[in-house]
């Protein structure tokens, strides 16, 4: 891997308006499951399959359900920020990279020091009511119990997008922007399998594509470099 780690270390020393785009690639190795992988959620066996469970139709036909699942499998508060996200804050910090586009809903990035962080799928740590829109934190839903409710009787929903909804207007339309006019773009941790997320990728006109993942993606043949190892390990060799 020492020449594919040269090559990546000459581009961003090269660069002054670096992208990352990442996936659930980037959270596993700090210990969040993925979705798709052999041992990811949509492996394991529950009454019902992670994609129900995980839409729309569900969360306001069967919360009991919902929230039985979500607290059991994505409240994850015990996890750290490992060697990607806080080499990519530390890129940050330096002007190179200009923004974290992330599917991940974990909150990592920003714990690890990254501020332009664009939320896809939205995050756990942020729930509000659908009845009178009052704001509610993790710990709050951590601790609940049966399906949470707000202090004037609503119910209470995380701000992650569900299967059926729509992203968020602003979420995509500053992702398109700085892709667009970023001159390396860094896929890292994704499959690319998630749409309209992946879509995205069309708009980078830049000068390099890189791509970190350690299973094929539909943008490898148009990577101009490929790497198919641990993101964490792979960042962690990169001086900034």
């Amino acid at each position: 891997m020492g020449n594919e780690i040269e090559k990546l270390q000459k581009i961003i020393d090269e660069s002054r308006n670096i992208v990352f785009f990442g996936g659930a690639g980037v959270s596993t190795e700090s210990g969040i499951p993925d979705f798709r992988s052999q041992d990811g959620l949509y492996n394991q066996k529950y009454d019902y399959p992670p994609e129900t469970i995980l839409s729309h139709t569900f969360f306001m036909r069967k919360p009991e359900e919902f929230f039985k699942f979500y607290r059991d499998k994505m409240l994850c508060d015990t996890a750290k920020p490992n060697a990607a996200h806080l080499k990519l804050a530390e890129m940050e910090k330096t002007g190179k990279l200009k923004a974290v586009i992330t599917q991940n809903i974990d909150n990592l990035h920003q714990m690890a020091g990254s501020k332009k962080v664009l939320e896809l799928h939205g995050s756990v740590y942020r729930n509000h009511c659908v009845k009178c829109g009052k704001f509610y934190d993790f710990k709050y839903m951590k601790e609940s119990k049966g399906v949470p409710r707000c202090s004037c009787g609503g119910m209470i929903k995380p701000d992650v997008v569900l299967y059926e909804e729509g992203l968020d207007d602003y979420t995509i339309q500053e992702s398109v922007r700085v892709i667009s006019e970023a001159e390396v773009l860094i896929i890292g941790g994704t499959s690319l399998a998630v749409y309209p997320a992946a879509g995205l990728i069309d708009y980078f006109r830049g000068n390099h594509l890189v791509v970190v993942n350690k299973a094929p993606t539909p943008r490898d043949k148009y990577a101009d470099l490929l790497i198919k190892e641990p993101i964490g390990q792979v960042f962690s060799q990169i001086r900034v």
